[in-house]
């Protein structure tokens, strides 16, 4: 038996002006062959997961492609069309796929990176299964349904299952090849732009919605229930929510506890909407909050969030933070390749003041800021990397680039050349710095640095500053959404 495993991750945020090339993909561009088998061995992600159960189920493992970039504009043309070829090019003559996908990919060159990319593997390989473990906040379109045998989403944010979810999409389809079972997918689509911090998992309407999915999964018919948040801030015909349901039995029963569960995500629909606070209020509460506390208060910076297509390079936050006369203050990251250039030719023990921040243009969404004259010292200059040791992405490399440690006084900052989550505490102890001395931690987060940060801090504030993630739709100039929608629309 041959099996096609392949990993191809984007989270697409049409109005992000971060550009998505190849070399996106991965800190040194996307790997191929043995290097994609190599990447994600012993690694927590989806296709590790497949490639486990390949092996032992005795089969061949073909694995021509890993490539997973952080959120970002639309995927150059060339650089989706390279990826998209090279998984195209290994099916024919494998008896199964097994594909790690997002599930919310626009290319310059496909509205539909997923989808197009299942129909593809279909005309090159017909009557093979295939299988998808796919990001909770995928936009699921017909044509992914309609071309995979199986679908499985994680179903944590903070996404910590990702392996569990590969494990559990790779079994069914194990199953499907053995003959045990004959799955049948159906799938309940909503008009719902869900704001992606009411997709925790953990709390509210979407904990509720996936727990009805594990109850129904604990039937002997649902072999597979995911909810799927949506990814909203991408201007194509439905970034909404939808229920994907694998049944045992008949595609009616799939249909019917998709239904069912869809019904009851629509009943709750206003408590997937985020109302955020005006910025100068969040920050005046976050003082508030650090007045006594023994340990830093986070600041969400959730506006310019890098894992959500962000330039990570606005400074509203910080500057609304200084203005208040907060001191004490933690950031990380800040990515300005033009700033840390000088910082490095100033070199470590140096005063300095540079324009930071504010560089990337945001006129796609009609905003324009300048960047900020900052004073302050060469802490430490290091290369910026670091290895996650958190939940999510355990084990991996990350590379910040060139990376500097600026200390204004009232603030630290990490300066870097590339954009990033903070995944880690190593975002910052890779500068010798301890985050925890602060009182105050900016981070360009959203979510992904909570299971991590939250531990260390007193408490947490989200601050929704303008940029191109931002929880403030009005910001948007959608085109391509199909209407009417909630909440863009009255219900």
């Amino acid at each position: 038996m041959k099996v096609l495993i392949a990993r191809l991750n984007h989270e697409t945020n049409t109005f992000s002006p971060v550009p998505t090339p190849l070399a996106a993909f991965g800190p040194d561009g996307p790997s191929f062959g043995a290097q994609a088998w190599r990447d994600n061995k012993g690694m927590r992600t989806a296709m590790s997961a497949f490639i486990d159960l390949a092996e032992q189920a005795g089969a061949e493992v073909v694995t021509p492609v890993s490539a997973s970039a952080n959120p970002s504009g639309p995927v150059d043309a060339a650089a989706y069309a390279t990826l998209t070829q090279c998984i195209v090019d290994a099916a024919p003559g494998c008896d199964a796929i097994l594909l790690d996908l997002h599930g919310a990919m626009v290319a310059e060159n496909s509205m539909d990176g997923e989808g197009d990319l299942l129909v593809r593997l279909r005309a090159a390989a017909p009557g093979v299964p295939i299988g998808v473990a796919l990001d909770l906040h995928a936009n699921v379109t017909p044509a992914m349904v309609a071309n995979a045998e199986v679908i499985v989403g994680f179903k944590t944010y903070p996404h910590v299952d990702m392996y569990e979810t590969g494990a559990h999409a790779g079994r069914l389809l194990f199953d499907l090849l053995a003959g045990r079972s004959r799955p049948a997918m159906r799938w309940h689509p909503l008009p719902l732009m869900a704001h992606t911090l009411r997709s925790a998992s953990f709390t509210g309407a979407m904990q509720r919605a996936i727990e009805a999915a594990r109850a129904a999964e604990q039937s002997e018919e649902s072999l597979a229930v995911s909810i799927f948040a949506g990814f909203s801030l991408s201007d194509i015909e439905a970034p909404c929510m939808s229920v994907v349901v694998v049944d045992a039995v008949s595609p009616e029963r799939a249909q019917a506890t998709a239904d069912r569960i869809g019904a009851q995500i629509w009943a709750e629909r206003e408590a997937f909407v985020y109302r955020s606070e005006p910025l100068a209020e969040s920050v005046a509460r976050a003082k508030r909050l650090a007045e006594g506390a023994t340990r830093p208060v986070l600041l969400l910076d959730h506006g310019d969030n890098c894992m959500s297509g962000g330039s990570c390079d606005t400074m509203d936050v910080l500057q609304e933070a200084l203005a208040q006369g907060l001191d004490g203050i933690g950031v990380g990251p800040l990515c300005d390749p033009e700033a840390v250039a000088a910082l490095v030719a100033a070199g470590e023990g140096a005063t300095v003041t540079v324009a930071l921040g504010n560089k990337v243009s945001l006129a796609g969404i009609g905003l324009s800021k300048r960047p900020v004259p900052t004073t302050g010292v060469v802490r430490r200059i290091c290369n910026g990397e670091y290895v996650i040791t958190g939940p999510t992405y355990t084990g991996q490399r990350s590379s910040m680039g060139r990376t500097v440690l600026f200390d204004t006084g009232a603030a630290r900052i990490v300066v870097t050349e590339r954009t990033q989550e903070p995944w880690d505490l190593g975002v910052f102890e890779c500068t010798g710095h301890d985050p925890r001395s602060e009182r105050f931690l900016l981070l360009k987060s959203r979510m992904y640095c909570r299971p991590v940060f939250e531990p260390i801090s007193a408490a947490l504030v989200e601050c929704d500053s303008p940029g191109v993630t931002s929880s403030d739709y009005s910001l948007f100039p959608f085109s391509r959404v199909r209407r009417p929608v909630f909440p863009l629309d009255p219900a």
